[in-house]
């Protein structure tokens, strides 16, 4: 299996159509030992959450703007583990006046709280496992993203943090390179998941989608990316680091005039049969 004998830390799960429980699963399908975190009012939401894996694990508290909570993890791990193999930071925020056309008139505290949550706790929780992750050989770091490379509508200020998760990202895997760990985010296309439904455009971004995805892309099933980040946990892409994945259907790479043509349009032209010597040149 992928992850036979590997232990992965999974923040970010609030149900069953989260990113992070498509790869909580994923992952102990392909044999890991997995723990989750959640935190506040959610924390029990998670714990129920936890017990519908296929093995359920328990769940550790995590406010990840909270410093003594960071470092309690990394302490139960210790104690649990010695080691932590894989880390997925699936851990966003932005409050409302972040969001959705208020980009000149968000104060700067709102601002900070969304780089504090969606940016720097990425380092943070790297930071604190990384003595565990180099006691496992190096390890994998995961983060999730939503291309920072351009503007989306509504995205605002999370956008910002985006492009500082990235650049994080790049940092991170210079820092712990020599480890050997290795950093990487998966860029995720658009999913129905509760972080979603803050962004009052996501319509718009569904339809973007529709309209330009060159593969189909369904918004309700996270499974593809849930299968990408245990790729990249997994022992078979040692040399990647620093990298964004893109997970989004082909998007990424459209221009901006690309639409997608509907495959029943697309014209099936015979291969011309070769004969006699031209074949045998050929062949």
């Amino acid at each position: 299996m992928l992850l036979a004998g590997k232990r992965i830390l999974v923040t970010g799960v609030l149900n069953e159509r989260s990113i992070a429980f498509a790869a909580a699963r994923l992952a102990q399908e392909q044999g890991a030992e997995v723990v989750l975190t959640g935190f506040g009012r959610a924390l029990r939401i998670t714990r129920r959450v936890a017990e519908r894996l296929p093995q359920p694990c328990d769940v550790l508290e995590l406010d990840v703007t909270v410093p003594e909570h960071i470092s309690a993890v990394a302490v139960e791990l210790e104690r649990r583990w010695g080691r932590l193999d894989g880390l997925l930071h699936a851990v966003a925020f932005a409050p409302a006046s972040a969001l959705d056309g208020g980009f000149l008139d968000t104060p700067w505290p709102d601002v900070a709280r969304a780089v504090e949550v969606s940016t720097y706790s990425f380092a943070a929780l790297t930071r604190a496992c990384a003595p565990l992750l180099a006691a496992a050989g190096g390890g994998s770091v995961v983060g999730l993203d939503f291309d920072a490379r351009q503007v989306w509508p509504g995205y605002d200020w999370m956008g910002v943090a985006k492009a500082g998760l990235e650049s994080c990202c790049r940092y991170l895997a210079h820092t712990l390179g020599p480890q050997g760990t290795r950093v990487n985010l998966v860029a995720a296309g658009p999913l129905r998941t509760i972080a979603a439904t803050a962004i009052e455009s996501f319509e718009v971004l569904q339809q973007t989608w529709r309209d330009r995805s060159p593969l189909e892309w369904d918004t309700t099933d996270a499974t593809p990316v849930g299968r990408a980040v245990c790729v990249l946990w997994s022992d078979w892409l040692p040399a990647v680091t620093g990298e964004v994945l893109h997970v989004d259907g082909g998007v990424h790479a459209m221009g901006a005039g690309g639409v997608r043509v509907a495959r029943a349009s697309v014209p099936v032209v015979p291969t011309p049969v070769a004969s006699g010597a031209a074949a045998g040149a050929v062949g």
